[in-house]
């Protein structure tokens, strides 16, 4: 959970806030709701890296699952375990 800090807290506390934002992000309110999030420069790259590695996650999957189902639209597959091993066997002959 992210510690929470008030903007008064930022002005007094500034050494407790710091040492916070070096481990996460730090959310500072202001009059009792949110206002400003603080973070290291370590701790930002590490959620840019995070974000970026979400991002081209979700990219492969949803690139397979395209991919699989033009195959499917296609007729490029079999349905049970006998046609499968004989699939698998035709493939292994011509690779050969």
């Amino acid at each position: 959970m992210d510690a929470i800090f008030t903007a008064t807290d930022l002005r007094d506390r500034s050494g407790e806030v710091k040492r916070a934002a070096r481990n996460g992000l730090v959310r500072i309110t202001e009059n009792g709701k949110g206002a400003f999030v603080l973070c290291s420069e370590q701790v930002y790259q590490q959620h840019i890296d995070e974000a970026v590695d979400r991002a081209l996650y979700i990219e492969r999957a949803s690139d397979a699952i395209l991919r699989g189902r033009e195959s499917f639209d296609r007729g490029d597959f079999v349905e049970g375990i006998d046609s499968a091993r004989a699939a698998v066997a035709a493939m292994r002959e011509s690779r050969g």
